[in-house]
């Protein structure tokens, strides 16, 4: 989670006082100088032993709401275990979690649904590349290859096999390899016994990318969506009902919960799936300029069952993405987390601890 979405949970509209507790498996991690408790997560663990370092953090602090951004796999059907240490869990069901990690079934999933997709091949040697690429791109179209499963943008390539131009040279980079390169990559993994993730391979999309922010009801009922197109450094919250409609299908039939996130490109201009994630995203923040602070209503959801969300967001906004640069102080050894008793139910609109986790969100 990032330093803006906790300073919304700050500003939240109920004036409620929060404590984030934030981990990152980074020590670095800008985000940990960001909330009131940093803690250094395990990085090489199995998701059971990570599911416990997570359980005992909540009980021994008091946790009242946890909101995971990666590992959703080792808490998601872990709910119940959460409830009865009094922390409340905001994850998609289990079932969503193990589907949109994968992204081939994702696509075969929400093309059933009548979803526009991409088409697209999944391939683990070379053998089966040149057979993709040569269904896919007959007439040499251009394509892509990524991982099908959940590792953000690591693995992404262009496929591209002109020769360098000095115009190309000259350009801003661009993740970019031939078909004989990633063949090749290919061909050593197995020769040395590496394993090879199955790869999508698919085409290169149009732009703009559309990332609608969604908020929906415990069921996946839609409540709040927001697309924002991406324009280079510049963004643009659309009033458009088609893509909010994409967006209604895929939160309604994963079923999921509170914040998610639905990502879209253009083929032959029409938009079709990229992807889609169970959890908030990155560029959630950006949501605020709608006039809606949609990590508030979440946790209201999610504790209440009522987002307090009156406002009919404000689109058409557009805006300008500029780095912001802040002092921290000198880097020091994290100190033991302090325990936190348990403190008595309060009134509705008093929230207490929050646990975030902040790898994952992009920070």
């Amino acid at each position: 989670m990032s330093a803006q979405i906790m300073r919304l949970l700050r500003e939240n509209p109920d004036e409620a006082d929060v404590m984030i507790y934030a981990g990152n498996v980074d020590p670095g991690a800008v985000a940990l100088l960001a909330c009131d408790v940093p803690v250094v997560e395990p990085r090489w663990v199995d998701n059971d032993e990570y599911a416990r370092f997570a359980l005992d953090f909540c009980l021994r602090n008091g946790i009242d709401v946890l909101i995971p951004s990666r590992r959703l796999e080792a808490l998601a059907h872990r709910a119940a275990d959460f409830a009865a240490v009094g922390t409340s869990l905001m994850c998609a069901p289990a079932a969503a979690v193990r589907a949109l990690v994968d992204k081939a079934r994702t696509y075969e999933i929400a093309g059933a649904a009548g979803v526009p997709v991409p088409p697209w091949r999944v391939v683990s040697d070379a053998d089966e590349l040149f057979r993709a690429v040569g269904e896919l791109a007959p007439a040499g179209e251009k394509l892509c290859i990524k991982p099908s499963g959940e590792y953000s943008a690591f693995g992404f390539r262009i496929l591209d096999d002109r020769p360098l131009s000095i115009a190309g040279l000259l350009a801003p980079p661009q993740p970019v390899a031939s078909v004989d390169q990633v063949a090749a990559a290919l061909r050593v993994a197995a020769a040395q016994g590496e394993r090879v993730p199955e790869l999508m391979v698919m085409p290169y999309l149009d732009a703009p990318e559309v990332s609608i922010d969604c908020l929906s009801g415990p069921g996946g009922e839609l409540l709040v969506a927001i697309p924002r197109a991406k324009h280079g450094r510049f963004r643009t919250l659309l009033d458009d009902p088609a893509l909010v409609d994409i967006a209604r299908r895929l939160i309604t039939g994963f079923e999921l919960p509170y914040l998610s996130n639905v990502q879209l490109r253009y083929l032959h201009g029409e938009p079709v799936l990229l992807e889609v994630n169970p959890r908030a995203s990155a560029g959630l923040f950006q949501t605020a300029f709608a006039g809606v602070n949609l990590p508030w209503s979440a946790i209201r959801l999610l504790l209440h069952g009522d987002s307090s969300q009156p406002r009919t967001p404000r689109l058409g906004v557009r805006l300008a993405v500029t780095e912001a640069v802040m002092e921290v102080a000198a880097p020091r050894p994290f100190p033991a987390v302090p325990a936190r008793p348990r403190p008595t139910p309060a009134p509705a609109v008093e929230t207490p601890a929050l646990a975030v986790e902040t790898t994952a969100m992009g920070v």
